[in-house]
């Protein structure tokens, strides 16, 4: 049995994505003692800014004619491609930021896409588990429901389009005990983060059985 792990929190001393995560981590490594887990950091690793535009086009071009950044882009895509097929188990932290998805986190799907062959579900049937939290509120009837540009992009490619067999734990309001103007909602949030620890330990759990 063997785990990959992605992380693309921009803060890794303070991340409340990589806080679940561990958690799930921490109940497969329960199960799976001395099984090799893969870790990439997309926030103190980022990939290559231009490596998705020169893979993309690499594919679109001739091998003989092909750049040799464009090559090398290729084979990072390659990579990072065949980090998860070899894995029998996926786990991801993504936290929301600015409403949407991480330029960090979005170049290494793009590069994904670009390394697999088209329309390939990369993680097929694949055990996945996504831990992503948000600073504010976004809950259906919260002032910005609607606002999470994130999650519903995040079932959509780990799910739809690879075909992840995914399971989402999610946290809100992690900046009610930092930020003056949601001090109301610190309870809430207090409760919240509980009920994601206890969540992100089932998650691992189940994890580990499959």
């Amino acid at each position: 049995m063997s785990l990959f792990r992605l992380d693309a929190s921009i803060l890794p001393g303070t991340s409340s994505s990589a806080e679940l995560a561990d958690l799930v981590e921490a109940e497969w490594t329960a199960a799976h003692p001395g099984a090799p887990v893969t870790r990439r950091h997309l926030g103190t690793n980022p990939l290559p800014s231009d490596a998705w535009p020169l893979a993309h086009t690499g594919n679109l071009t001739p091998e003989p004619e092909r750049t040799p950044a464009q090559r090398e882009a290729m084979a990072l895509a390659g990579t990072l491609v065949a980090e998860l097929e070899a894995a029998e188990a996926v786990l991801l932290a993504v936290p929301l930021y600015n409403f949407g998805v991480s330029q960090h986190f979005k170049a290494w799907v793009d590069l994904i896409i670009a390394g697999a062959p088209v329309g390939s579900p990369v993680l097929k049937d694949k055990p996945t588990i996504l831990t992503t939290v948000r600073g504010g509120g976004y809950a259906p009837g919260t002032p910005r429901e609607g606002w999470d540009h994130s999650t519903p992009y995040l079932r959509r490619i780990l799910a739809d389009v690879w075909q992840g067999d995914l399971v989402i734990v999610e946290r809100e309001l992690t900046l009610a005990g930092v930020s003056p103007a949601m001090a109301h909602l610190k309870d809430l949030a207090d409760d919240l983060h509980a009920k994601a620890l206890d969540a992100a330990r089932e998650a691992g759990r189940q994890l580990a059985a499959k």
